[in-house]
Protein backbone atom coordinates (compact mmCIF):
# COMPACT_ATOMS: atom_id res chain seq x y z
CA UNK A 1 0.00 0.00 0.00
CA UNK A 2 1.49 3.31 -0.84
CA UNK A 3 0.43 6.70 0.37
CA UNK A 4 0.73 10.07 -1.37
CA UNK A 5 0.93 13.52 1.02
CA UNK A 6 0.52 16.51 -0.35
CA UNK A 7 1.30 18.57 2.65
CA UNK A 8 2.37 22.06 0.47
CA UNK A 9 4.44 22.47 -0.30
CA UNK A 10 6.07 19.56 -0.91
CA UNK A 11 5.49 15.99 -1.46
CA UNK A 12 6.18 12.67 -0.32
CA UNK A 13 5.24 8.78 -0.86
CA UNK A 14 5.28 6.39 1.80
CA UNK A 15 5.44 2.74 1.48
CA UNK A 16 5.65 -0.58 3.74
CA UNK A 17 5.48 -0.65 7.94
CA UNK A 18 7.83 -0.68 10.49
CA UNK A 19 10.75 1.59 11.46
CA UNK A 20 11.13 4.64 9.05
CA UNK A 21 13.96 5.15 6.68
CA UNK A 22 14.02 8.60 4.34
CA UNK A 23 15.35 8.31 0.65
CA UNK A 24 16.58 11.51 -1.02
CA UNK A 25 18.01 10.93 -4.45
CA UNK A 26 20.71 12.66 -6.10
CA UNK A 27 20.86 15.05 -9.18
CA UNK A 28 18.92 15.07 -11.97
CA UNK A 29 16.85 12.05 -11.06
CA UNK A 30 13.71 11.99 -8.48
CA UNK A 31 12.61 9.20 -5.90
CA UNK A 32 11.16 6.99 -9.35
CA UNK A 33 15.15 5.80 -9.04
CA UNK A 34 14.07 3.82 -5.99
CA UNK A 35 11.32 2.48 -7.43
CA UNK A 36 12.89 -1.12 -7.93
CA UNK A 37 14.65 -0.70 -4.93
CA UNK A 38 12.27 -0.20 -1.67
CA UNK A 39 10.51 -3.62 -2.23
CA UNK A 40 13.69 -4.93 -1.01
CA UNK A 41 13.25 -3.25 2.47
CA UNK A 42 9.07 -2.15 2.24
CA UNK A 43 8.47 -5.45 4.10
CA UNK A 44 10.57 -4.37 6.94
CA UNK A 45 10.58 -0.74 7.10
CA UNK A 46 7.97 2.23 6.42
CA UNK A 47 9.71 4.22 3.41
CA UNK A 48 9.18 7.51 2.79
CA UNK A 49 10.54 9.04 -0.64
CA UNK A 50 11.31 12.84 -0.88
CA UNK A 51 12.04 14.32 -4.21
CA UNK A 52 13.87 16.99 -3.37
CA UNK A 53 12.92 20.65 -4.05
CA UNK A 54 13.10 21.56 -7.98
CA UNK A 55 12.87 17.82 -8.66
CA UNK A 56 10.02 15.70 -9.58
CA UNK A 57 6.81 16.03 -7.72
CA UNK A 58 8.43 18.99 -6.53
CA UNK A 59 9.78 20.76 -9.67
CA UNK A 60 7.73 23.68 -8.77
CA UNK A 61 9.12 24.55 -5.10
CA UNK A 62 12.90 25.90 -5.22
CA UNK A 63 14.40 27.55 -2.48
CA UNK A 64 16.21 30.71 -3.24
CA UNK A 65 18.69 31.00 -2.62
CA UNK A 66 19.08 27.30 -2.95
CA UNK A 67 21.74 25.60 -1.19
CA UNK A 68 21.97 23.10 1.08
CA UNK A 69 21.33 24.58 3.76
CA UNK A 70 17.97 25.61 2.76
CA UNK A 71 17.06 22.18 0.94
CA UNK A 72 17.73 20.87 4.39
CA UNK A 73 15.09 23.31 5.85
CA UNK A 74 12.48 22.65 3.36
CA UNK A 75 13.08 18.99 3.64
CA UNK A 76 12.95 18.79 7.80
CA UNK A 77 9.60 18.99 8.04
CA UNK A 78 8.40 16.18 6.18
CA UNK A 79 11.04 13.79 8.30
CA UNK A 80 8.93 11.12 10.06
CA UNK A 81 10.51 11.65 13.99
CA UNK A 82 13.59 9.16 14.41
CA UNK A 83 13.85 8.10 10.65
CA UNK A 84 17.37 6.51 9.39
CA UNK A 85 17.68 9.24 6.57
CA UNK A 86 19.33 7.54 3.13
CA UNK A 87 20.88 10.01 0.96
CA UNK A 88 22.17 9.10 -2.60
CA UNK A 89 25.22 11.10 -4.46
CA UNK A 90 23.56 15.07 -4.46
CA UNK A 91 20.95 13.73 -1.88
CA UNK A 92 23.93 12.55 0.92
CA UNK A 93 24.83 15.90 0.75
CA UNK A 94 21.64 17.33 1.91
CA UNK A 95 21.25 14.24 4.66
CA UNK A 96 24.79 15.18 5.88
CA UNK A 97 23.80 18.61 6.34
CA UNK A 98 20.58 17.40 7.87
CA UNK A 99 22.46 15.27 10.28
CA UNK A 100 24.85 18.16 11.59
CA UNK A 101 22.27 20.79 12.12
CA UNK A 102 19.40 18.93 12.99
CA UNK A 103 20.36 15.37 14.32
CA UNK A 104 17.56 15.62 17.04
CA UNK A 105 15.22 14.56 14.41
CA UNK A 106 17.00 11.31 12.69
CA UNK A 107 18.11 8.13 14.54
CA UNK A 108 20.55 7.29 11.80
CA UNK A 109 22.14 8.65 8.53
CA UNK A 110 23.28 6.15 5.47
CA UNK A 111 24.92 7.85 2.38
CA UNK A 112 24.96 5.92 -0.74
CA UNK A 113 27.72 7.05 -3.65
CA UNK A 114 27.96 10.33 -1.44
CA UNK A 115 31.04 12.04 0.08
CA UNK A 116 31.06 16.07 1.82
CA UNK A 117 32.70 17.82 -0.98
CA UNK A 118 32.52 16.30 -4.61
CA UNK A 119 34.83 18.39 -6.27
CA UNK A 120 37.93 17.73 -6.71
CA UNK A 121 40.75 20.10 -5.23
CA UNK A 122 44.25 20.15 -2.83
CA UNK A 123 44.66 16.41 -1.80
CA UNK A 124 40.96 15.63 -2.14
CA UNK A 125 39.87 12.79 -5.10
CA UNK A 126 36.52 13.72 -6.34
CA UNK A 127 34.95 15.13 -9.62
CA UNK A 128 37.37 17.22 -12.02
CA UNK A 129 36.10 20.60 -11.93
CA UNK A 130 36.04 20.91 -15.73
CA UNK A 131 33.43 18.00 -15.75
CA UNK A 132 31.29 19.74 -13.75
CA UNK A 133 31.68 23.00 -15.98
CA UNK A 134 31.35 21.08 -19.35
CA UNK A 135 28.18 19.71 -17.53
CA UNK A 136 26.68 23.24 -16.93
CA UNK A 137 27.54 24.46 -20.33
CA UNK A 138 25.53 21.46 -22.01
CA UNK A 139 22.50 21.72 -20.22
CA UNK A 140 22.14 24.78 -21.11
CA UNK A 141 21.88 23.45 -24.76
CA UNK A 142 19.99 20.10 -23.86
CA UNK A 143 18.53 18.81 -20.81
CA UNK A 144 17.75 15.01 -21.81
CA UNK A 145 21.51 14.54 -23.33
CA UNK A 146 23.16 16.11 -20.52
CA UNK A 147 21.42 13.36 -18.28
CA UNK A 148 21.70 10.56 -20.81
CA UNK A 149 26.05 11.43 -20.38
CA UNK A 150 25.42 11.86 -16.46
CA UNK A 151 23.46 8.07 -16.18
CA UNK A 152 26.08 6.68 -17.99
CA UNK A 153 29.58 8.19 -16.02
CA UNK A 154 27.30 6.97 -12.82
CA UNK A 155 26.95 3.61 -14.29
CA UNK A 156 30.72 3.58 -15.94
CA UNK A 157 32.57 0.78 -15.14
CA UNK A 158 29.70 -1.70 -13.45
CA UNK A 159 29.11 -4.94 -15.31
CA UNK A 160 25.49 -4.20 -15.91
CA UNK A 161 25.87 -0.71 -16.85
CA UNK A 162 23.76 -0.82 -19.99
CA UNK A 163 21.04 -2.66 -17.82
CA UNK A 164 21.39 -0.13 -14.63
CA UNK A 165 21.09 3.40 -16.95
CA UNK A 166 18.08 1.80 -18.45
CA UNK A 167 15.98 0.99 -15.06
CA UNK A 168 17.08 4.49 -13.90
CA UNK A 169 15.84 5.97 -16.65
CA UNK A 170 12.36 4.22 -16.85
CA UNK A 171 11.65 4.72 -13.36
CA UNK A 172 12.64 8.64 -13.49
CA UNK A 173 10.44 9.27 -16.12
CA UNK A 174 7.23 8.06 -14.21
CA UNK A 175 7.86 11.68 -12.26
CA UNK A 176 7.64 15.27 -13.88
CA UNK A 177 11.10 16.73 -14.92
CA UNK A 178 13.00 18.84 -12.77
CA UNK A 179 13.02 22.35 -12.91
CA UNK A 180 15.75 23.87 -15.06
CA UNK A 181 16.83 26.61 -12.60
CA UNK A 182 17.05 23.05 -9.70
CA UNK A 183 19.10 21.28 -12.09
CA UNK A 184 21.60 24.79 -12.82
CA UNK A 185 21.82 25.18 -8.95
CA UNK A 186 22.33 21.60 -8.12
CA UNK A 187 25.50 21.38 -10.79
CA UNK A 188 26.54 24.70 -8.83
CA UNK A 189 26.38 23.08 -5.23
CA UNK A 190 27.90 19.91 -6.11
CA UNK A 191 30.98 22.04 -7.48
CA UNK A 192 31.36 24.25 -4.64
CA UNK A 193 29.90 22.88 -1.69
CA UNK A 194 31.82 21.95 1.35
CA UNK A 195 30.69 20.03 4.23
CA UNK A 196 33.74 18.84 5.66
CA UNK A 197 34.09 20.69 8.56
CA UNK A 198 30.50 20.12 9.83
CA UNK A 199 30.92 16.07 9.23
CA UNK A 200 32.94 15.19 12.35
CA UNK A 201 29.95 17.02 14.44
CA UNK A 202 28.04 14.37 13.55
CA UNK A 203 26.64 12.20 16.22
CA UNK A 204 24.33 10.07 15.04
CA UNK A 205 25.24 5.85 13.73
CA UNK A 206 26.32 6.40 10.08
CA UNK A 207 27.04 3.96 7.51
CA UNK A 208 28.94 5.61 4.51
CA UNK A 209 28.29 3.08 1.23
CA UNK A 210 30.39 3.48 -1.65
CA UNK A 211 31.10 1.49 -4.56
CA UNK A 212 34.36 0.57 -5.61
CA UNK A 213 33.71 1.65 -8.90
CA UNK A 214 32.08 4.89 -9.15
CA UNK A 215 34.14 7.65 -10.70
CA UNK A 216 32.34 10.13 -9.40
CA UNK A 217 32.97 9.23 -5.80
CA UNK A 218 36.08 7.89 -6.04
CA UNK A 219 37.50 5.18 -3.27
CA UNK A 220 40.88 7.07 -3.24
CA UNK A 221 38.95 9.60 -1.42
CA UNK A 222 37.44 7.20 1.58
CA UNK A 223 40.46 7.74 3.63
CA UNK A 224 39.92 11.39 3.88
CA UNK A 225 36.19 10.69 4.77
CA UNK A 226 36.83 8.42 7.56
CA UNK A 227 39.52 10.83 8.98
CA UNK A 228 36.88 13.99 9.51
CA UNK A 229 34.08 11.22 10.53
CA UNK A 230 36.12 8.46 11.81
CA UNK A 231 32.93 6.80 14.13
CA UNK A 232 31.36 6.54 11.26
CA UNK A 233 30.97 2.68 9.08
CA UNK A 234 32.58 2.36 5.62
CA UNK A 235 31.63 -0.52 3.17
CA UNK A 236 33.07 -0.37 -0.46
CA UNK A 237 31.18 -2.96 -2.76
CA UNK A 238 33.31 -4.18 -5.37
CA UNK A 239 31.70 -4.63 -8.26
CA UNK A 240 29.55 -0.95 -7.80
CA UNK A 241 29.33 2.19 -9.32
CA UNK A 242 27.81 5.04 -8.07
CA UNK A 243 23.93 3.40 -7.97
CA UNK A 244 24.57 -0.01 -6.03
CA UNK A 245 21.16 -0.23 -4.82
CA UNK A 246 20.43 -0.44 -8.97
CA UNK A 247 23.12 -2.57 -9.82
CA UNK A 248 23.27 -4.63 -6.87
CA UNK A 249 19.43 -3.95 -4.87
CA UNK A 250 20.10 -7.32 -2.82
CA UNK A 251 23.37 -6.80 -1.24
CA UNK A 252 22.38 -3.04 -0.49
CA UNK A 253 19.21 -4.26 0.56
CA UNK A 254 21.09 -6.60 3.62
CA UNK A 255 23.12 -3.96 4.30
CA UNK A 256 21.12 -1.44 5.24
CA UNK A 257 18.92 -3.83 6.69
CA UNK A 258 21.50 -4.66 9.00
CA UNK A 259 22.37 -1.42 9.86
CA UNK A 260 19.06 -0.22 10.51
CA UNK A 261 17.72 -3.19 12.40
CA UNK A 262 20.69 -2.79 14.41
CA UNK A 263 19.95 1.04 15.26
CA UNK A 264 16.16 -0.11 16.05
CA UNK A 265 17.16 -2.66 17.96
CA UNK A 266 19.27 -0.73 20.70
CA UNK A 267 16.69 1.76 20.70
CA UNK A 268 13.95 -0.28 21.73
CA UNK A 269 16.14 -2.42 24.50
Amino acid sequence: MKDLHTNIPLVTRTQGTGNDLVFLHGWGMNSGAFTSFIPYLSAHFRITTIDLPGFGENAEHSPQPYTIAQLAEMIAPYIPAKSILVGWSLGGLVAQKLAAKKSHLLAGLVTIASTPRFVAGPRWPGIAADVLTTFKRQLEKNFSKTLERFLAIQAMGSETAKQDIKAIREQITQYPSPSEFALKEGLHILSSEDLRSEIGAITLPTLRLYGRLDSLVPTSGIDGICELQPQADTVVLPHASHAPFISHPQQTADILFSFAANIYQQKAS
